[in-house]
């Protein structure tokens, strides 16, 4: 089976629709995000959910972010507490994605959420809204790749990946803000950073008025999604905060910053002439997978800005670096 892959330029609701048939069959579509490209099936559905563990190869303790068409909806599956709820109305639709407790009954299955007594929500803008909307029951949507690799931001590398385990794949041109969505829980009133992404620390804290939180050291316990040491890795070892470039590694670099042995690289990609942080979050992925083909020796990659967006950038290239397991 080779994936059928629909541009949404050649018919917007034909498109929804086509993917709302191949949900109803139990099956996943990958489908575009503002994020990045996210491989979506009915959450309610055991099977469905089953079948996205088995087309990622992702470890079924990892829980999965389950997807919404807006707050109305969101608000039938989980309890809201006030600050969860400024979060979502000041954000959603967009990439910020709240750890809140599930309702006893809200038909969620157990292996959408990996068993735990919380849920991951999150509402999407455009298209996966739309399908959502039409197909009337949450999506569980990780990201559409082989488990623990680069997240694809473009239909091609879908089709590159998963397309020979797929019947349905949507093209909604480049994921624009490239990186995965920010997961936040709000415990005690306290706001707590699981995962860095798509809304900065400091957009959160000027919405609230409120310290955002980091964990003192990473967590032993999967609370959500992307918090595996190793994820986003691709196949060449990872090397980062470098300034120099050895023979046949490919270089990311950024701002234009000149590093030595260039004239070695095998390939050279800056994520942001400009020095553009948003620039470099939709590049993100896409380079790191460009990289990855031109060479095997290694992936050097020189210091990116922590402030921002750059602190996701650099949360995601931790753990494209860490050691692989």
């Amino acid at each position: 089976m080779t994936a059928k892959i629909i541009h949404i330029s050649d018919g917007f609701e034909e498109a929804v629709e086509a993917a709302r048939v191949v949900l109803a069959k139990g099956l996943p579509v990958a489908i575009p995000t503002e994020t990045v490209y996210g491989l979506a099936a009915d959450a309610t559905d055991p099977l469905a959910v089953g079948r996205i563990y088995e087309t990622k190869g992702r470890p079924q303790f990892n829980p999965l972010i389950c997807h919404m068409c807006d707050l109305g909806m969101a608000e039938r599956y989980a309890h809201f507490d006030p600050i969860s709820r400024h979060l979502a109305e000041t954000f959603w639709p967009g990439p910020l994605t709240l750890i809140l407790p599930l309702k006893a009954d809200s038909g969620i299955h157990a292996l959408a959420t990996a068993g735990l007594d919380t849920v991951g929500l999150r509402v999407p803008k455009g298209f996966a809204a739309s399908l959502i909307r039409a197909f009337g029951r949450p999506l569980a949507a990780p990201s559409a790749n082989t488990s623990g690799r680069i997240s694809p931001t473009h239909a091609q590398h879908v089709a590159e990946d998963l397309g020979e385990k797929l019947e349905l794949i949507i093209d909604g041109d480049a994921a624009p803000v490239g990186v995965e969505s920010t997961i936040v829980r709000v415990e005690d009133e306290t706001i707590r950073l699981l995962r860095p992404g798509g809304i900065s620390a400091e957009e959160l804290e000027a919405a609230t008025g409120r310290t955002i939180v980091r964990p003192a050291s990473p967590s032993a316990t999967i609370e959500a999604p992307g918090m595996l040491a190793s994820h986003y890795a691709p196949t060449a070892p990872v090397r980062l905060d470098t300034r120099e470039v050895r023979p046949g590694e490919a270089l990311i670099s950024f701002a234009g910053e000149p590093v030595s042995g260039e004239d070695r690289a095998a390939v050279i990609l800056d994520l942001s002439p400009a020095g553009d942080l948003r620039e470099a979050a939709a590049n993100l992925f896409d380079y790191l997978k460009k990289a990855d083909a031109a060479t095997e020796v290694g992936i050097a990659v020189v210091p990116i800005p922590a402030h921002g967006l750059g602190e996701a950038i650099n949360d995601r290239l931790s753990r494209a670096a860490a050691p692989r397991t």
